[in-house]
């Protein structure tokens, strides 16, 4: 049994934790074999703390032997994303400049699943400062894909996704400003919701009343996401954004049926975000599926005019806001595209904030007005498929020329500026075995709907378990 532990779910292996059926060291030794096994392949977790892990799982099972109440997380083992503060374990960010950076705290959500009862293995792998959806950095390279390791894993949650994909660990938690949580968990084939701003409170930060950058959950599937996000969720008063509703509302049955529900399809985000063909050809007979299930199925998409222009000018502010001294005080440290996005940030004016607020509000107000006629938006996560692992970004996207690393994440980074939730489920593989994902979203707040159409439409499809080819085990 423990040397297939690592296969299991998250929701199993709790309940099996819960009985005693397993201990939580055979949860940990299992993952950690598996991690020797497969990490020097995929490269997801860049720091490891196996002695830790194991004096974590040894003080589990003593609670469970004296009958104490036990978490809901009690005994899985997670790596935090590595630019989640983890109180003494390196955070590295990515960069060479915090190589050696200890931090004294964690972040809130790490404080709020180690609360939960998951034990800390170590960190996984990010771009540099978490910037681009492609995971590569100075200094642990660039992480692969269990599908196909000449392939990108996606990001900035790249080393997350490939973990939960190559069965390091059963949960994973990301953070997502303009695709970071659901990208990389189209290209790895498992499941990633951004949540509703507010919904999971940050703390701390230089800017927590931002709601375009949001921490959130992913899983092998949708009911393990929820489990996660019903440990993240709830309101913090650290978080001036912080929504009212209980994590526990997420630690709920999702079984039911999505008959009756109304669902616009939009395969390009009316023109704003073309994808390529191979995308399409794997997403488009999704929308039969649907159909059976008892959906109507519309073509249709909420008003995204300016949307582009606002998630680059409030993008651009955060990153200055966020990394503005580091420029200052070691510019040769940074990447070319971290320069470039923080000195855009310094060249914004008033003028240019105004206008995106407005818009935003704007933006805001139509899709309100939209999902009052549809339940659901559905569209791709990503418009391209796991590309080259060693390009920066993909050179052109349905024949049109990229300018920048941003450009090939419009279908998922315009979504951001809605301020909606977003999940991305496993929705099939191209020919040539490329892992493909299905954006659910959902009018602001209806995070459980949007987890509960995403679970009825896996049930039926069941893309998710076709797991990666790598070494036994």
């Amino acid at each position: 049994m423990p040397d297939a532990l690592h296969q299991l779910d998250a929701l199993d292996l709790a309940a099996r934790l819960r009985r005693r059926d397993i201990s939580a060291r055979e949860v940990v030794e299992s993952h950690l074999d598996r991690i020797e096994q497969v990490n020097p392949v995929v490269n997801a977790l860049v720091t490891l703390d196996p002695e830790g892990a194991l004096a974590a799982a040894a003080r589990a099972d003593e609670r469970l032997v004296r009958g104490a109440v036990v978490p809901p997380l009690h005994g899985l083992p997670i790596a935090f994303k590595d630019t989640h503060l983890t109180r003494g374990m390196r955070t590295t960010h990515g960069s060479p400049l915090f190589a050696d950076h200890v931090p004294d705290e964690d972040d809130l959500l790490v404080e709020r699943l180690q609360r939960a009862g998951a034990i800390r293995l170590g960190k996984t792998n990010v771009p540099e400062f978490a910037a681009g959806s492609h995971t590569f950095n100075p200094l642990f390279g660039t992480t692969r894909n269990p599908y196909d390791t000449t392939r990108s894993a996606g990001g900035s949650s790249g080393g997350a996704a490939a973990a939960l994909a190559a069965g390091l660990q059963p949960l994973a938690d990301g953070s997502d400003m303009g695709g970071s949580l659901r990208n990389p968990a189209s290209f790895c084939n498992v499941v990633g919701l951004r949540p509703t701003p507010g919904r999971v409170p940050r703390h701390p930060g230089r800017d927590l009343w931002d709601t375009l950058s949001v921490p959130g959950p992913m899983g092998r599937t949708v009911a393990d996401t929820a489990l996660l996000l019903s440990a993240m969720a709830g309101p913090d008063p650290r978080s001036p954004v912080s929504l009212e509703t209980p994590g526990g509302t997420f630690r709920v049955p999702l079984d039911g049926d999505l008959r009756g529900l109304r669902i616009a399809w939009t395969p390009d985000l009316a023109g704003h975000a073309p994808a390529e063909a191979d995308v399409l050809a794997v997403l488009e007979p999704q929308l039969r599926i649907l159909e059976e299930l008892g959906c109507r199925v519309d073509t249709a998409c909420p008003d995204l005019t300016g949307a582009d222009a606002t998630f680059r000018t409030l993008r651009a502010h955060s990153f200055d806001l966020a990394l503005g001294d580091l420029l200052d005080s070691d510019r040769q440290a940074l990447k070319p595209s971290i320069v470039e996005n923080i000195e855009q940030g310094r060249r914004l004016t008033v003028a240019d904030l105004n206008t995106a607020t407005a818009t935003r509000s704007r933006l805001h107000l139509g899709t309100l007005d939209f999902f009052s006629r549809y339940d659901l938006l559905l569209a791709p996560v990503s418009q391209v498929t796991p590309f080259d692992a060693e390009l920066e970004y993909p050179r052109e996207v349905a024949g049109r020329p990229t300018r920048s690393y941003l450009d090939w994440m419009r279908s998922a980074y315009l979504i951001s500026v809605l301020g909606v939730p977003a999940l991305s489920v496993p929705a099939g593989f191209t020919p040539g075995g490329l892992p493909v994902g299905l954006q659910f979203i959902g009018p602001p707040r209806a995070d459980l709907a949007v987890l509960r159409a995403g679970h009825a439409y896996e049930s039926a499809t069941r893309h998710g378990r076709r797991r990666p080819d790598l070494p036994a085990g």
